[in-house]
């Protein structure tokens, strides 16, 4: 680390609303912190947390959050000061800015200096009305305190000539999609599916089980074989792994609609058995971005306002209800 974490500032900017906030890094974490502070300037699709409250995610371009283990953790981030930053291992850099209801331990990198809560809050209500109502993308933009913005996505490298020309096309995918919604998402979503998934021409269910299927393939199987490559897992068990769990969920994405992630997952396990640790990590940790950036644009793209209908009861009020 070239200067204390304690003295670096990040500012996020949402250019859209007009709103941008400062936020400290304040000596948690201080590997996970880096690896963001390296990864700045860049721009994703802000989200928000659809079951937890109030909180704002995003996808970060920073393959390291994957595996980089968390030394201090917040054991239920419900009880962390409204503006704390988090960084996860689901590939997020996340903002509490109000009331959670999901606990679950988190890890803190950071918090929003407090003159700037009312203007966090601001945002994160207007990103809400965006995922859930108005569909209209709000980008979101991390730099260093002070400094222009700017966006790259990392592009890894193998030294397999598959592997490499593999990673090659899925950066440059990643690249197209990052900030403008995917073709083959749009048309899903607008109802044009080639292979007609979608029983008696229905559309929802097929949205509903693309979108199922696609978060926990980036989160789960793709973040976790990052992981268990760089634990130490040995490769005749990673390739077994696998083989177990990206082939079947992908040929039914692709079936759904998601094309170019069927064809980059046959050509990934085409060339698997060739490739050394340092390969496999390389195109797991490009895959695992370009998953995530899929399920970041599915969580946007959604039709949210289909169950506007339903609103949580109180216990009491079912009861006078019946």
């Amino acid at each position: 680390m070239s200067e204390s974490s304690s003295a670096r500032h990040i500012e996020i900017a949402w250019p859209d609303l007009g709103i941008t906030v400062t936020a400290e890094l304040d000596g948690r974490n201080e590997e996970l912190a880096d690896a963001l502070w390296e990864a700045l300037p860049y721009r994703s699709l802000q989200g928000h947390a659809l079951v937890a409250g109030e909180h704002l995610y995003h996808v970060a371009p920073i393959p390291s959050l994957l595996h980089v283990p968390a030394t201090t953790k917040i054991a239920d981030r419900r009880d962390a000061p409204d503006g704390t930053v988090f960084l996860s291992a689901l590939q997020h850099l996340g903002i509490k800015y109000g009331a959670l209801t999901e606990p679950m331990p988190a890890a803190p990198v950071g918090r929003i200096r407090q003159e700037d809560v009312p203007a966090l809050v601001a945002a994160g209500r207007a990103v809400w009305e965006s995922v859930y109502s108005t569909k209209q993308p709000i980008p979101v933009e991390v730099r260093k305190a002070g400094t222009e913005g700017g966006h790259r996505i990392p592009h890894l490298t193998a030294a397999d000539a598959d592997a490499n020309r593999l990673i090659h096309d899925v950066h440059a995918e990643t690249e197209r999609i990052w900030l403008t919604e995917p073709a083959e998402l749009a048309e899903l979503h607008s109802g044009l599916i080639p292979s007609g998934a979608g029983s008696f021409e229905t559309v929802l269910p097929t949205l509903l089980f693309v979108n199922g299927e696609t978060r926990p393939l980036g989160y789960a199987s793709y973040g976790g074989l990052v992981r268990a490559a760089v634990q130490g897992m040995p490769m005749e068990s990673l390739r077994h792994m696998t083989r177990l769990l990206v082939g079947v969920p992908a040929e039914f994405l692709g079936y759904c609609g998601l094309e170019p992630l069927w064809a980059f997952t046959q050509r990934f396990l085409a060339c698997l058995d060739q490739l050394d640790r340092d390969d496999f990590l390389a195109v797991v940790s490009q895959m695992a971005l370009y998953v995530n950036t899929l399920g970041a644009w599915n969580l946007h793209l959604y039709p949210w306002e289909t169950g506007d209908h339903l609103r949580q009861q109180r216990p009491a009020e079912v009861a006078r209800q019946s």
